[in-house]
């Protein structure tokens, strides 16, 4: 991620602010050294580059195993990419996919890093923020690290489904949130009505910094039933750790 790293902060940096101006508040917020877990809406693409922006920290975050997989030059490009904007592939030798991402999550925090997760678990249909899995929670409970609630602000807008670069004219921004405390329910990681009371939570306060409407049903569930698909239920094992 290191080359990424540079990039961004290098070239890309400068670009980025001079071309778009974006709002950015809150980075006290994040610590500036040990571990915390950042939970952030996810709008758009363009919040790979414009969440990490206004920190002198990486972020990473967990993804699928196809990422790192592809064949041929295209598969050469994606892994690039997702190294590049910190995203660590899961480990399935340990089990189950939420296992093992579960595990992934936090061997990144117990080795100091900051890890972003987008409890919606998909991209976002429109600028709404819909009901978060309870990965994050799940997340939260175990590793015993500070929750930075963190939105980003008119990514949708910026760069919407099917929009190939970012448009101009667009002010996008990132707000990140005090730190949360749930050491009421350490110990309770288990429990599901814990989880999902943590996980309410959690979207309560990126809703109270995003301004988006919120709508309790999951975003990939409203994303089949637009593309006509067969909607599948949200099971117990899928937590969203990992972005659909």
């Amino acid at each position: 991620m290191l080359w990424f790293w540079i990039l961004l902060r290098v070239v890309l940096s400068p670009i980025m602010y001079g071309a778009w101006w974006p709002r950015n508040r809150g980075m006290r917020n994040v610590p500036k050294r040990g571990p915390a877990l950042l939970a952030c809406n996810h709008q758009s693409f363009a919040d790979h580059f414009f969440g990490p922006l206004p920190l002198m920290r990486p972020i990473f975050f967990i993804g699928k195993g196809e990422y790192f997989t592809g064949k041929g030059i295209k598969g050469l490009i994606s892994k690039g990419f997702f190294t590049g904007v910190g995203v660590v592939p899961v480990d399935r030798t340990g089990g189950p996919e939420a296992d093992a991402a579960l595990q992934t999550g936090l061997r990144i925090l117990g080795e100091g890093k900051l890890l972003g997760i987008y409890p919606e678990g998909t991209r976002a249909p429109d600028e709404r923020l819909y009901r978060g899995k309870t990965g994050v929670a799940r997340l939260a409970l175990k590793s015993r690290v500070p929750v930075i609630p963190m939105a980003m602000v008119n990514t949708f807008k910026l760069m919407p489904p099917g929009q190939p670069y970012p448009r101009l004219g667009v002010r996008p921004g990132v707000r990140f949130g005090e730190p949360m405390d749930f050491s009421r329910y350490f110990g309770r990681e288990d429990d599901r009505e814990v989880l999902r009371t943590v996980t309410d939570e959690i979207m309560q306060a990126i809703q109270k910094l995003s301004g988006q409407e919120y709508v309790d049903r999951y975003a990939a569930e409203v994303k089949a039933e637009m593309a006509g698909k067969p909607v599948r239920p949200v099971e117990d094992g899928d937590e969203g750790f990992t972005e659909d």
